[in-house]
């Protein structure tokens, strides 16, 4: 009971084009627009039980697999968002072979722009200023890959 409650409270925060795809009763598709509107922390976690009541009569194998497909994006989305992290500190910290390797995994970066980039963290990081330069490199990082 206890998981159906837990899903039931997964399912109110999953967005609305999300749960369009799952097969759900309407009375289950009303009981999740109502928790919108419920603000008291008792009230949620009576409607959360409600919710666990009504997902016994769902089927729930569909249900989770789109919840399963959305965690996922997920994961592979900070999945990415850490390695543009690991490549950002390579190159700042790097030598020329990761700037090379960088190159190779992202031909349309520009070569010259982030020398410039990366140039500008290091005088930054020289003078003890905001890093500010250092955010433009990630933004820059995150453009190429396509984020």
């Amino acid at each position: 009971m206890v998981a159906l409650q837990k899903l039931g409270e997964r399912l109110t925060q999953t967005p609305a084009s999300q749960l369009a795809r799952m097969s759900l009763s309407e009375e289950m598709q009303a009981a999740l627009k109502e928790s919108a509107r419920i603000k008291s922390h008792n009230a949620l976690r009576r409607h959360y039980r409600r919710l666990g009541k009504l997902l016994r009569n769902e089927e729930l194998e569909p249900i989770q697999q789109v919840i399963d497909e959305i965690d996922g994006k997920h994961q592979a989305g900070v999945a990415h968002f850490h390695a543009l992290e690991r490549w950002r500190d390579r190159l700042i910290d790097g030598e020329s072979g990761d700037f090379g390797e960088f190159l190779d995994n992202y031909p349309n970066a520009d070569r010259q722009h982030l020398r410039h980039l990366i140039q500008a963290v290091h005088r930054e990081r020289e003078k003890e200023q905001p890093p500010a330069a250092f955010r433009k490199l990630f933004k820059y990082l995150r453009e190429v890959s396509g984020i």
